[in-house]
């Protein structure tokens, strides 16, 4: 409630700009839907960030990421987010399967609403943070095993931005219970306890029989707060340091003092220079010398809440 003139200003950008393009259908299963936010000039193809996400699996909806679609599009980067089942609708299995089929989705038809097809970046933030890296993970398994027939490849995500997400469920499904969800409810989105290590993309990457797949993976970034208290930070340096050991590209970038919901919420609305979303463009446009120059130059994002109200927001938050 605190945060509420703020979702008031997003919501109107969502509903009623020209520059968003909702519910575009990417396959033929519930909630097979994704949002495009389009930068306000066409001068060219723009670099794309495929994004999926959170919502503990249970209440993600692609329309969460309106606030960075808009404020991405604002420093001409198309975004695409992706809609999924979520439980009960669906379970972990279903999860994956949508989002790789909203990436693939992304990946062969980005060209034709000003996307570069060859500058697309798959993100995710909390639980949408592990479902892109379960898809991504995946789809290199394929690859690099049997060379299974598919729509999309590794090899055309040019990065992984994870934002606070988990990646061993083995080691996080206790402290999830102690936070309140609930291991009995957690297992059933799991598909049961059997299959924790098979939807944990941290340990899947190391099994002896898929040692060829992580060389397949592109550059990973996993940013994450160190005051979060939903999922440790430790879920993001310790999935950094497994790849790293494998020879991926690899990184875990930690804000001090932030929260789940900082780094996502509270510091975009606050306006003005935060320090996530400009590692996050730089990694985007660092290829991009024109690009860097506007962003050097581009003006201070808008404040959408009072500053009292969002300290008293962070102060209340459960996450």
């Amino acid at each position: 409630m605190l945060l509420f003139p703020g979702f008031v200003q997003v919501g109107f950008y969502y509903f009623f700009s020209r520059h968003v393009r909702r519910s575009i259908v990417y396959g033929d299963k519930p909630r097979n839907r994704l949002d495009l936010y389009l930068p306000k000039n066409n001068d060219g193809p723009k670099p794309v960030v495929a994004f999926i996400t959170g919502g503990a699996w249970i209440i993600g909806y692609k329309a969460w990421g309106s606030l960075l679609g808009q404020q991405l599009s604002e420093r001409d980067i198309m975004v695409a987010c992706i809609d999924y089942r979520n439980f009960p609708q669906g379970t972990m299995s279903d999860m994956i399967e949508d989002a790789s089929q909203g990436i693939s989705f992304v990946c062969n038809n980005i060209a034709e609403y000003g996307g570069d097809p060859n500058k697309i970046f798959l993100m995710g933030q909390s639980a949408g943070a592990h479902i892109a890296a379960c898809a991504l993970v995946e789809q290199a398994i394929k690859e690099a095993g049997e060379g299974e027939s598919s729509t999309w490849s590794v090899s055309q995500i040019k990065a992984y931005f994870g934002l606070s997400g988990g990646y061993n469920l083995l080691s996080l499904v206790d402290y999830f219970h102690s936070r309140g969800l609930y291991r009995s409810i957690f297992l059933s989105i799991m598909e049961g306890e059997e299959s924790l290590r098979q939807f944990s993309p941290e340990l899947r990457i190391q099994e002896p029989n898929v040692a060829n797949a992580a060389s397949l993976l592109p550059p990973i970034v996993l940013f994450h707060g160190t005051g979060d208290y939903s999922i440790p930070s430790d879920a993001s340096t310790s999935f950094a340091e497994t790849l790293q050991r494998l020879g991926v590209k690899a990184e875990a970038v930690l804000y001090e003092g932030k929260t789940h919901t900082d780094l996502f919420l509270q510091d975009p609305m606050r306006g003005g220079e935060d320090d996530m979303f400009r590692d996050l463009v730089g990694y985007i446009h660092a290829d991009d010398a024109e690009a860097r120059a506007r962003d050097e130059a581009a003006p201070p994002r808008r404040r959408l809440v009072p500053e009292c109200m969002i300290q008293l927001a962070r102060r209340v938050s459960p996450f």
